[in-house]
């Protein structure tokens, strides 16, 4: 899981800048836990090693922010996984409406 974590802060990253803490509130409302210090920040340092992102100090918190690198990562990640996974998630859709259309009925 750690990869879908570290896709999740990238995604995240893409939106607006963030403190740690404060990906790991988000990371937490679409995931139904948030991620523990000891996972999210070993995370947050192997992203900004590989120059995906940087942090820069605010105050006490680092906050960190998507570099270009990042962004093209994030994209090659986004491809990947509609490749990967989009018929899947076509076909849960289809499922649903159909439930809807018959609760219809």
């Amino acid at each position: 899981m750690r990869g879908m974590l570290s896709f999740m802060i990238l995604w995240l990253l893409s939106q607006r800048p963030m403190y740690g803490q404060e990906l790991a509130v988000e990371i937490g409302k679409r995931r139904g836990d948030k991620p523990n210090p000891g996972t999210i920040y070993p995370a947050l340092k192997d992203l900004a090693t590989r120059g995906m992102i940087e942090a820069h100090l605010e105050g006490r918190n680092n906050v960190y922010r998507l570099t270009e690198r990042g962004r093209v990562g994030l994209s090659g990640a986004l491809t990947y996984f509609r490749r990967a996974f989009g018929e899947i998630f076509d076909s849960t859709v289809s499922i649903s409406e159909s439930r809807k259309s018959l609760q219809g009925r």
